[in-house]
């Protein structure tokens, strides 16, 4: 597994070693060792999610507050533009966002630290989307920021108006949000 840092620190991007031949391929998608060694990350997973979305769909820009998770994403069936927020008031990269394409074809996954807000807009007529999280789902700690807020200044690759869940068209600006220390 190759790790890439990206602008963020903590912030990463993991390419699988992909083994492929005509009958198909195979890869190891996570192994709990060779993750630790490489990104010195030592958290628990202890919560995977899979969703699928349809295109055009935007999911986020979400975090939890107090049990704050990190998570390791990956599309299975699809693409999409896949996006992270440091949160991190003590960081120098506070409020600023990286985006990527995650994809099954080209099977890249997405570190996202605690202390992060996460989303992502389908890009292909439909995407499969599976994530680990190094904490529980806590609704009451669950906040959601502005996917469009000018001061993220984020590339979505809009083809038309996304479609947001009402909790995603009511999120909050990078201003009004709770951040964490």
């Amino acid at each position: 597994m190759n790790v890439i840092p990206t602008p963020l620190e903590g912030l990463l991007m993991l390419e699988p070693r992909v083994f492929g031949d005509d009958r198909g391929f195979f890869f190891e998608s996570y192994n709990a060792r060779r993750f630790s060694e490489l990104t010195g990350v030592t958290l628990p997973f202890v919560q995977d999610n899979h969703s699928r979305s349809a295109r055009n769909v935007l999911r986020g820009l979400h975090y939890q507050i107090q049990q704050a998770q990190g998570k390791l994403v990956r599309v299975t069936e699809g693409a999409v533009y896949d996006v992270a927020v440091d949160l991190r008031k003590s960081s120098p990269t506070f409020g600023q966002s990286f985006g990527i394409e995650l994809s099954a074809a080209n099977k890249r996954q997405m570190w996202i630290p605690p202390g992060f807000a996460h989303g992502f807009m389908v890009t292909s007529e439909h995407a499969e989307f599976l994530y680990k999280t190094t904490d529980y789902w806590a609704p009451e700690f669950e906040r959601s920021l502005l996917w469009n807020d000018a001061a993220l200044n984020i590339a979505w690759p809009l083809d038309g108006a996304p479609l947001l869940s009402v909790k995603d068209q009511q999120g909050s600006p990078l201003a009004d949000a709770d951040v964490f220390a």
